[in-house]
């Protein structure tokens, strides 16, 4: 039987303590009254899943538009909880750590799969470096990639860590092979009530690609771009702009954003899979755009934050040869959004007034 999002499980703890309905409506009320910042979130979010409406409001992040508000099925987040909770076999009683900000759909998803699954929650701030006992053993937990950077040595006591809200950096891969725990990159949005993929990033003994959970199907569009048909979890199909390689119709891999492709003397070119190239040559945050160019219609240009002078002819010679920068910008800082990733597109306008070309010896 599917449970309802009106029932909390037997077994649902939050910090130790176990509650029904009505006595986490308490805590709720007390957390806003009293609690931290992050807690006050975590309270207004729980007293809207506590009432008698079917659905809630979440806001997106903004990474790729103007953040904005949208309403989602409760029901829906419940299947979504149950479709990760059967994928990585999380069973009532099971141990979780929530570290992320419950403002977004990550960190609400957190909570609703504690309340539905019968998890045992322990919540600290959201921070880069979580305040949390890392000698407890956790059977599972989600962070971003920056957590998981800053926490390395931390991590070897939670048995399944997913890691989403950007793309997973390829510096990071060699650290975490060795942590005795699983670690998956997560694909998801807000709309799609967070993760509807996974990938495994460490105890490979072959190349892995984004696999979907169980109820989703994919597709592609003319445009190459994934078409995402989830029923439990949204009304209709969801068209996205990620150019995408199929390799059967649960398996994906993200080549980029449509949005970002560029087409330099007819070759097209994936900003994503340049940056992957380089993340390791380059200390500080960057990324790959373009600009108009009379010959090739546009050129590759590398888009830096506050620079500290190491970027030199060698920094490119893991790229081809169409994919090296014809220009570099130094910006003292880039827009990001709430949940700090990079507004693009905000960013280049920033160029334009702000910017300092740095020369290509």
């Amino acid at each position: 039987m599917i449970p309802s999002y009106d029932k909390i499980h037997l077994r649902f703890k939050l910090n130790g303590s176990s509650y029904d309905k009505e006595s986490l409506k308490e805590v709720s009320y007390s957390l806003i009254k009293e609690g931290e910042a992050y807690e006050k979130i975590i309270g207004d979010f729980l007293l809207d899943w506590l009432d008698d409406k079917e659905s809630v409001e979440v806001k997106t992040s903004g990474s790729t538009g103007t953040p904005k508000v949208i309403s989602v099925s409760k029901q829906a987040m419940v299947h979504s909880a149950l479709a990760t909770g059967n994928y990585f076999k999380l069973s009532p009683g099971d141990r979780a750590l929530h570290c992320l900000p419950t403002n977004f759909i990550a960190g609400k998803m957190m909570l609703v799969r504690a309340m539905i699954l019968g998890l045992e929650l322990d919540m600290v701030a959201p921070s880069r470096l979580p305040a949390y006992d890392d000698q407890v053993v956790y059977d599972f937990c989600a962070m971003i990639p920056m957590q998981v950077k800053d926490n390395l040595e931390r991590l070897k006591n939670i048995k399944t860590l997913i890691v989403g809200g950007a793309a997973f950096p390829a510096t990071l891969m060699p650290f975490i092979q060795d942590l005795p725990g699983n670690v998956y990159a997560t694909y998801g949005m807000t709309e799609t009530l967070s993760h509807i993929a996974v990938k495994p990033l460490n105890h490979l003994k072959k190349a892995a690609h984004f696999q979907v959970l169980e109820g989703i199907d994919i597709s592609q569009d003319e445009r190459g771009c994934l078409v995402i048909d989830a029923p439990d979890l949204m009304v209709e199909k969801l068209v996205t702009n990620d150019i995408v390689e199929l390799y059967s119709d649960k398996e994906f891999d993200v080549l980029g954003r449509i949005d970002n492709v560029i087409n330099s003397g007819g070759v097209k070119l994936f900003p994503e899979q340049i940056e992957a190239k380089l993340d390791s040559n380059i200390g500080q945050r960057f990324f790959i755009s373009s600009e108009e160019d009379e010959v090739l219609g546009e050129k590759v240009i590398l888009v830096v934050e506050k620079d500290d002078s190491s970027i030199t002819p060698s920094t490119f010679k893991v790229l081809d040869k169409f994919e090296k920068p014809k220009a570099v910008y130094v910006l003292e800082q880039f827009e990001e959004t709430i949940s700090g990733k990079i507004r693009r597109k905000n960013t280049l306008e920033l160029l334009k007034k702000h910017s300092k070309q740095k020369p290509l010896i």
